[in-house]
This record gives C-alpha cells, sequence and structure tokens, in this order.
C-alpha cells in the first residue's frame, strides 16, 4: 500500500478498523477446499459353478445364497477447479484381496481415469468364506465345468474397475459426517483353558476352560456421505469383525453385509451405497462362544436368522450413530492421504517349528483332498529355508492413512487382531480412527500372549508377520496419523 494512502487513512479511521482493513486488501484471495464424492456398487458373483475360498476343504458353489459386491467410493478435496487431494476405497465381499485382483484392477483403469493416482486406490475385503477362490492350486478342482480362481480375478477386476470409473464420473459436491454406535457383534474366539494355552472356537463347557483370551471391540464405527440435496448418497461402516457367520456353506454369500446393505438401503433408499470396513478382529468371530443355547433360542422367538439378528445390532448401531451425525455436516473437511510402502519383520521359524511341520508335510503327501493344509504347511518350510540361506526379506505392505476432518483411518493387510487396533485407536490424536484390515492377502497377525497360548491363527502357520512386526505396524500407522493432524498454517 503507498505510503500517502496509509496516511491518509490513518487520519479518518481507527487503528483497528484500518488493521482489519489492511488484512482484507492484503490477504491472497483463496476459497476453501469443498469435498467431491462419488459411489457406485457392482456385482462380482461370477458364473457358477465355482470355487469358495476360507476352508480347508474344497467347496463347490452351484447356488447363490446372497450376492457378493463391490462397492467404490470416491473422495475428493477441491479448491476452485483445483483438484487437491483424493482416494478411492472399494469394499469388496471377499475373503483377502489376494491373486492379484487389486494388482489387475490397478492395470485396468491405466490411462482410463485422467486425474486419479492410482496408488491411491484402496481395496478391503469383508472376509466372507462364502466367495470365490482367487489363487489357482489352492484347492484339487476339477479340470472343466468350474469358475476358475484366474476366471474370477479377471472377471471381478474389470467389474471393479468400470464401477471405480462411474464413482469417480459421477463425484459431486458433498458433505460427510461421522458418528459412533454400539453392537455387540464381535466375539473373541478364543478360549483359554488351565495352564494357559488356547484354542480356536475351543468349547467353553470342558472342566478346564478359564476364560475367553482378550479383548473385544463392541464400537460401530460410521461415516456418511450427503449430496447438496441433503439426499444420503453412501456410508462406510467399520465393524471390529470379519463377515464370518456362515462361513462354512457351501453357496455363494456375502455373509452378515448382504442384510445390513438391503436394510439400510430399503430405509434409506436404492441411491445408498454401503462400504463394509472390516475392523482389527484377527480373534473375532460373529457367533456366539458361551450362551449359544439361549441366543438360539432368542433368535427362534424372534423368529430371526443368524444373519438377520447380526444385521439388526449393526443397523440399530447405525442409526445411533446417524442421529448424532446428521447435526454435523461438513462441506469442506481436510483430506490427507498418504501412501507407504513400510516393512515389518517376519516371524522367525524355529527349529522346533521346522521340525514338526517336516513331519505334518509328509503325512498329507498322499491326500489330495488335503492339498490346502499342505501347502499352508509347505510354506513354513520354504521360509525356514530362506531364513538360512539369508534370502527371507521383511514383509512389505502399503500402509494408507488419511484425515477426514476430525477423523482418522488407516489400513493394513492382515487379519489384525484386536490388541493393536485398540492401541491405534486409544492412542490416535483423531476424535475417532477407522481401522480397515484385510486390504492385501491376509495371515494373522497375533498377539503376543495369543502366541503364548498357541493354536490356529497363533501359529507359525497362521503367521507371517508375528506380534513384533504387528507393534511395528501399529507404530508406523500412528506416526502417520499424528503427521496428518499436527498443527499447520493451512489447518
Amino acid at each position: 500500500m503507498p505510503a500517502r494512502l496509509f496516511s491518509d487513512l490513518k487520519r479518518i479511521v481507527p487503528l483497528t478498523t484500518l488493521l482489519l482493513l489492511l488484512a482484507v486488501l492484503m490477504a491472497t484471495p483463496s476459497q476453501a477446499a469443498e469435498l467431491y464424492v462419488g459411489a457406485a456398487t457392482t456385482d462380482i458373483t461370477p458364473k457358477l459353478p465355482v470355487s469358495l475360498t476360507g476352508q480347508m476343504r474344497t467347496r463347490i458353489a452351484k447356488t447363490v445364497e446372497s450376492p457378493v459386491t463391490a462397492t467404490a467410493l470416491v473422495l475428493e478435496s477441491r479448491e476452485g477447479d483445483k483438484s487437491l487431494e483424493h482416494a478411492v476405497f472399494v469394499s469388496c465381499d471377499l475373503v483377502c484381496i489376494r491373486g492379484g485382483i487389486h494388482e489387475a484392477v490397478r492395470d485396468k483403469l491405466k490411462g482410463k481415469v485422467p486425474g486419479l493416482d492410482l496408488k491411491k486406490v484402496i481395496m478391503n475385503a469383508t472376509h466372507t468364506h462364502t466367495a470365490p477362490t482367487m489363487i489357482e492350486g489352492r484347492y484339487t478342482l476339477p479340470e472343466t465345468g468350474v469358475t476358475k480362481p484366474a476366471e474370477f480375478v479377471e472377471f471381478a477386476s474389470q467389474i471393479i474397475a468400470d464401477a471405480i470409473i462411474e464413482a469417480w464420473n459421477n463425484r459431486q459436491p458433498g458433505r460427510v459426517g461421522w458418528g459412533l454406535g454400539h453392537a455387540v457383534v464381535a466375539q473373541n474366539r478364543r478360549a483359554l483353558y488351565e495352564g494357559g494355552w488356547a484354542k480356536m472356537y475351543g468349547s467353553t463347557s470342558v472342566k478346564d476352560f478359564r476364560g475367553i483370551e482378550g479383548y473385544e471391540d463392541h464400537g460401530v464405527e460410521v461415516l456418511f456421505f450427503w449430496n447438496n440435496e441433503d439426499k444420503l448418497i453412501a456410508t462406510a461402516v467399520n465393524v471390529a469383525c470379519p463377515a464370518q457367520a456362515v462361513e462354512g456353506r457351501s453357496a455363494v454369500n456375502a455373509d452378515y453385509w448382504h442384510p445390513v446393505r438391503e436394510t439400510l438401503k430399503k430405509k434409506y433408499g436404492d441411491q445408498l451405497c454401503v462400504l463394509g470396513w472390516a475392523g482389527a478382529g484377527g480373534d473375532q468371530v460373529p457367533r456366539p462362544m458361551y450362551r449359544k443355547s439361549a441366543e438360539a433360542r432368542m433368535m427362534k422367538l424372534r423368529e430371526l436368522t443368524l444373519l438377520e439378528e447380526i444385521s439388526r445390532r449393526i443397523v440399530n448401531a447405525w442409526e445411533e450413530a446417524y442421529a448424532g451425525a446428521q447435526q454435523e455436516k461438513h462441506a469442506d473437511p481436510i483430506l490427507k492421504h498418504e501412501v507407504r510402502t513400510i516393512e515389518l519383520p517376519r516371524q522367525i521359524v524355529t527349529d522346533e517349528d521346522y521340525a514338526r511341520v517336516k513331519k505334518e508335510v509328509v503325512a498329507y503327501a498322499n491326500a489330495p483332498s488335503k492339498v490346502w493344509i499342505k501347502n499352508w504347511k509347505q510354506r513354513v518350510l520354504d521360509r525356514y529355508d530362506a531364513q538360512h540361506a539369508g534370502t527371507e526379506k521383511p514383509y512389505e505392505m502399503e500402509l494408507h492413512t488419511l484425515r477426514l476432518g476430525d477423523v482418522a483411518l488407516a489400513t493394513n493387510d492382515f487379519e489384525l487382531f484386536t490388541d493393536f487396533g485398540t492401541q491405534m485407536k486409544s492412542r490416535s490424536p483423531a476424535l475417532q480412527t477407522f481401522v480397515i484390515q484385510l486390504c492385501g492377502p491376509g495371515s494373522y497377525v497375533p498377539s503376543e500372549r495369543a502366541v503364548r497360548g498357541g493354536s490356529y491363527s497363533a501359529i507359525i502357520e497362521s503367521n507371517n508377520v508375528g506380534p513384533q512386526g504387528g507393534q511395528v505396524l501399529t507404530e508406523e500407522t500412528l506416526k502417520s496419523i499424528n503427521g496428518q493432524f499436527k498443527k499447520s498454517t493451512s489447518d
């Protein structure tokens, strides 16, 4: 401002008013960042018959009890016409994100979505055990007459890529809200016995039963997205429990997420896209570990199936969260998205592990029906050899962390035991922290106490990454979240 003009202004306006005027005149014109949202849902149910995954035995599905779907959510922060940040989430009714399906989706998007950073496409699985197999050789399958794993990956990856493009193209100005409800969905599935040993799904009615091993997280973390007409267009529901209510069936089934989606769409409109996010729940199950007869009686009296009962609880919790979130809708939340590859130490295969597993691999060598178990155990022997050859590398994981207004989101590849998720949520600076597991090929990451107890999910066959690696994952996740919530002049 010229000195003479400043002198003239001082004579005719008070100093405080002058300072405010100067601030306005000298400020750089800017526009608050605006949230854009797009969503789409697609059916990824393949041609039948199809091999199902998630059990140690071969299952061929000839019927569909409920379709398996993929739901895409695009979030973008804009300042005027300038895109500042974005993220793409895809929730899939799959057991894990494996078999190269994530890479195939990104490959099919290349050159088709201007402005999309393919590294910012996140896929997660709900962990239904009644979804198609994605890895060739996982089970002994007929040569013909079934959809093969590679065929399913090719089919599903194209449909998912198309859904992402649809969601990207229909993004529009929107608002977001967040809320918390509570539902008893998860029960810790590891029973403890006299002497300190544990067993997944162990009997709780025997004389030496002493308790349940770990914590259960009954919080239901929810995100809600509205368009500018105040229409609810998408929601993401974070439940710290895998979708394993009907895991042993031989029919395609999306498990409890299907009735959750159908109930919410019936109440809030067919346009509503529902993303199921499995929270840290590697030691959890949506079935009772005790009071089983009483639970069964109550469902019978209310004329509900187990899937309907779980859905009822989640929807009630969702509506608790919705009642609060509706009062605070944010059109311009801070959106930050960090993607980086972290290295996690592998769980060490001991000499004792090697000797035991080697005997078991030999025993399964001539049993075609046990090919899953044999291959599962053979991988332990291969790891042992790599350890001793000095060729074993740390586990590399693509870590996504996001800040969306007051909340944080963090991903991991695993069936992560709840203790680690509890750490992340408790130590995070965010108002709410969403932990989204199974964004990769899976494998359990157990707590130290679980390893002491042993049994499936906490033995070397189950663990590429052990408690030490789980703690490294926790610290790296919190380091990234803390950086996103660190105060800056732009916040």
